[in-house]
């Protein structure tokens, strides 16, 4: 199933929807409070004594917070307290629940000073934040951004554990650090302080080190900066079923195991490699001799049947000693980068190939403008442009009228914009927005990349990735994942699936190769090209 990203006003509209086809807001909140509960329990399974601080704010996402800390302290050896930042109506009978069980509460008007609240964050294991959730507008109110800031500061201010007398510390060996323990926190909804639409932040806002959304994903979560706070999302349905007209009506999701495993193509077993497709891949130069190799091993990892280089004559020497799988066209050159004139050397019917790649380590020339001009004038299959390609793109007016249709264009944010002749800053600050907008005006398959990968197309259309993570932030990695959308393309997946597929694998790729090494810093693109065999088995298993 895939997860719907939903706007705040949205998600109103389908909850008043949901009740008025009987799934009451009463059942939701109570199906979102045990959702909640659930994890938190889950979390303190093997832990005696455990403290839990539920934070409530004042509306529906306090609710849910009364809810979930009631059924944890029903459900669990856990001592639940709340600190409720304004006292709850007479008739709420889910805080009334809360005092029929004799839980203690504490009320913000109480805390003058705000040391209750110091004392009650600081010494839970599990801070469940249901402040504010989806209905905050920045800037926050004074009394507002004060509970944030009391609650940071508690969740801040960790000791160190108590040490046997006359221990000593070395500092220079690693294996003696002591850890720190602060507690976890579970944000109901949306982390506090965070514009669930904008992902625009408070200067207090908590930050979670999970969040448990209702129905959808909320865009926000996904939008830097607000995304760097929300810790591991987890989509919770609440009840609402999926064939609601107002939650099919949204062409927005973002992908998970499920959707891209079934992007995955068929492998009959008396096939061939005609059977899976052929690749052509018009990549590389003197400075860029890696790329063309990368492009090509992460094609072949994805299940096509072949793929052909074409690279200017002095890396194929170098590359093909090491790459054994592909075929190789030599090209003529000029000063390291392929030669305008390698068209007469590429074949005549380009078409018979299945997909074409252009552009990774191309470098940008008067030469390889000519030549895509050259090859975007000839009658070609499925093209996918990366790097260099769109670089030179950038700087033909009006390049989107020369792209065959169904193009996949794979820009970096610095690449975007390029293309769109705006300000990488304004590409980032308007992820969601110009990605919509420019692959629609583009009439293309846009692959925005970057933490939370945004895939559009001109039907309007948006596949977001779920993750967020440095290892992939290193040179390279951009074309292992154009050799997996070309080579899924080149095995007749359609070419927006295949973007959606292939990103997908990258980013579980990347997770593995992290794994590998231990750590996300020292991940190399290689590391990720070998860990696309373990990401599609454990997608296919």
């Amino acid at each position: 199933m895939a997860i719907k990203v939903i706007s705040v006003e949205a998600t109103r509209q389908i909850e008043k929807a949901a009740d008025a086809a009987g799934l009451s807001y009463d059942t939701m909140m109570q199906n979102a409070g045990r959702t909640v509960a659930l994890r938190v329990n889950k979390r303190l399974r093997d832990k005696a004594d455990a403290r839990v601080t539920v934070l409530v704010g004042a509306g529906n996402n306090g609710g849910d917070g009364l809810v979930a800390g009631r059924i944890i302290a029903e459900e669990s050896n856990a001592l639940v307290r709340f600190y409720l930042l304004k006292p709850r109506p007479d008739d709420d009978i889910n805080f009334a629940a809360v005092r029929s069980a004799n839980l203690s509460v504490a009320l913000a008007q109480d805390d003058r000073d705000g040391r209750v609240l110091r004392n009650m964050v600081a010494s839970a294991d599990v801070v469940v934040d249901a402040l504010f959730g989806i209905g905050i507008n920045l800037p926050l109110r004074a009394d507002a951004a004060k509970v944030l800031r009391g609650v940071n500061q508690a969740l801040n201010d960790t000791q160190l554990p108590e040490q046997p007398e006359g221990r000593l510390i070395d500092l220079s060996d690693p294996t003696s650090r002591v850890s720190i323990s602060k507690p976890y926190v579970v944000a109901v909804d949306c982390p506090s302080g965070l514009d669930c639409d904008t992902g625009a932040l408070d200067a207090n806002t908590i930050h979670a080190d999970e969040t448990v959304t209702f129905i959808a994903a909320k865009q926000g979560l996904l939008e830097f900066p607000g995304a760097s706070v929300v810790g591991d999302l987890l989509v919770a349905t609440i009840g609402i079923p999926d064939d609601l007209p107002e939650i099919k009506a949204t062409a927005h999701v973002i992908a998970n195991a499920e959707l891209a495993a079934n992007l995955l193509p068929e492998r009959p077993l008396n096939a061939n490699k005609g059977t899976f497709g052929k690749a052509l891949l018009v990549a590389g130069s003197l400075n860029y001799v890696g790329a063309a190799g990368l492009t090509s091993m992460a094609a072949y990892r994805s299940g096509i049947g072949l793929v052909t280089v074409a690279a200017p004559r002095s890396i194929v020497s170098t590359l093909s000693g090491s790459f054994l799988e592909p075929t190789w066209i030599p090209l003529t050159e000029e000063d390291g980068l392929v030669s305008k004139n390698a068209i007469s050397e590429l074949p005549s019917e380009l078409d018979s190939y299945n997909v074409l790649l252009i552009g990774p380590g191309w470098g940008n020339s008067e030469n390889t403008h000519e030549l895509l001009l050259r090859l975007l004038d000839k009658k070609l299959p499925h093209v996918v442009i990366d790097a260099d390609g769109l670089n030179v793109l950038s700087e033909i007016d009006n390049w989107w009228t020369l792209l065959p249709p169904n193009t996949v264009i794979t820009p970096h944010p610095g690449e975007m914009g390029r293309l769109a002749r705006i300000s990488t800053e304004e590409v980032q600050s308007n992820r969601w927005k110009i990605a919509a907008e420019k692959a629609a005006e583009w009439n293309v398959n846009l692959v925005l990349k970057g933490a939370h990968t945004l895939i559009a197309s001109a039907d309007g259309r948006i596949t977001a990735l779920p993750f967020k993570s440095d290892a992939l932030s290193t040179a390279g990695t951009g074309d292992v994942l154009a050799g997996l959308i070309t080579g899924f393309v080149g095995q007749g997946v359609k070419p927006y699936d295949a973007a959606v597929l292939a990103g997908y694998l990258h980013g579980l790729a990347g997770n593995l190769a992290a794994e590998s090494q231990g750590n996300t810093r020292s991940v190399i693109a290689e590391d990720v090209l070998n860990a696309i065999a373990f990401a599609i088995t454990k997608l296919s298993s």
